[in-house]
């Protein structure tokens, strides 16, 4: 096709740049436009995890999917190059079909036919609460801009069907729980020329993303600090339907590590109301699923999003988690935790997102070698 063609999305009034919509405003190799939605249910049986992304600058259009269940992490990976109709959320077996915006989404992984057993899913992810904008989130390595995201995050519920290993679950409202992230900006994809990177690495970086959803509330919290404590993104906010949002202070939390490692096994989250009430939530870990193993982000091995795979490239395997000394780069990359949260009386369901690496003061980590006592 002649590039200098208009696409079908022009057609639309939505251009914030006298460009085609089949082009990006910045040049950055880095620009990005992915999503990732959680499903799982509540006894820590299943942690399903599924995403999509686009890089305009790449030419790519990848997809993947993991599935926590026992000690068996079963993962599918799609990548192609990027095509002309952006509207078409589809990469080899996956697909995000977006039946009504911000509201309901219909998720899918074909059955490999060559693999009976492999994992496949039908699922329709239905919002309970409005989506919620989280802080602009901005990284700068030796003075460049290395991250520069925009993102909101929304709760939900699920239904349908998922088959990995001989197992089938069925997925229902009010035994399961959905929560969904969408990003758009810049943000590194492996192979960027090194530079000074490695010399300007951070001493430590400590990361908590905690969407939680209880019956008639959702509460988000969103904690970046560096080596120090200093707090450099920070977030903690109570949505209900036809309410306006409520601000729940500056958020702390105490975090019992699993000994020898940094593996969460429980946590309590301090918040303060407006009028200077406490409030606190105790968060239980059901299950755990690390991201830089099957879902493709770093510091992975095998594969990472944005790398060119080649056209029509599908990969499919099974992860044996019972030994975490088998993926030791997953120690270093962030872990999505599937939890139970109780507040008051209240019990919610959500996703404790947990990534620490080297020196943490408050947490008593002095460097990339310190594990919990």
């Amino acid at each position: 096709m002649d590039d200098d063609r208009p696409v079908a999305l022009d057609e639309y009034p939505v251009h914030q740049a006298p460009l085609s919509m089949k082009h990006h405003v910045s040049g950055d190799r880095n620009v990005y436009d992915r999503c990732i939605f959680h499903v799982f249910d509540h006894t820590g049986r299943a942690l399903l995890i599924a995403g999509l992304g686009v890089y305009p600058n790449a030419g790519v259009i990848d997809a993947y999917a993991t599935l926590r269940t026992g000690d068996r992490l079963h993962a599918v990976r799609a990548s192609d190059a990027l095509g002309d109709d952006r509207m078409r959320l589809s990469v080899g077996p996956l697909r995000i079909t977006v039946d009504e915006p911000l509201r309901r989404f219909r998720l899918s992984c074909a059955a490999d036919p060559a693999d009976p057993g492999g994992l496949s899913f039908d699922l329709t992810w239905t919002g309970d609460f409005p989506a919620l904008w989280e802080p602009l989130h901005l990284q700068r390595t030796g003075g460049r801009l290395t991250l520069e995201g925009r993102r909101f995050v929304q709760a939900g519920r699920c239904a349908g069907t998922v088959l990995a290993g001989g197992e089938r679950f069925d997925v229902t409202p009010g035994e399961w729980t959905g929560t969904r992230d969408r990003s758009w900006g810049v943000r590194p994809i492996p192979g960027e020329e090194p530079g000074r990177a490695a010399e300007l690495r951070p001493e430590g970086f400590h990361w908590l993303w905690i969407p939680m959803r209880f019956e008639d509330r959702f509460v988000m919290v969103v904690a970046q600090e560096d080596a120090d404590g200093h707090r450099t993104l920070n977030q903690a906010v109570l949505v209900r339907e036809g309410r306006r949002d409520v601000q729940l202070g500056w958020p702390r939390t105490e975090i019992a590590y699993r000994p020898g490692t940094r593996h969460p096994e429980s946590a309590l989250v301090h918040l303060t109301e407006p009028s200077g009430k406490p409030l606190e939530i105790g968060v239980e870990i059901l299950a755990s699923s690390p991201l830089a193993v099957g879902a493709g982000y770093p510091p992975a091995g095998d594969w990472q999003h944005g790398i060119w795979q080649g056209r029509d490239w599908t990969d499919r395997r099974v992860y044996d988690l019972s030994d975490p000394a088998a993926h030791p780069l997953a120690t270093y990359g962030v872990t999505d935790h599937s939890a139970r949260f109780t507040l008051g009386g209240l019990t919610g369901h959500g996703v404790f997102e947990h990534g620490s690496f080297g020196r943490h003061d408050p947490s008593g980590f002095a460097d990339f070698t310190s594990t919990a006592p």
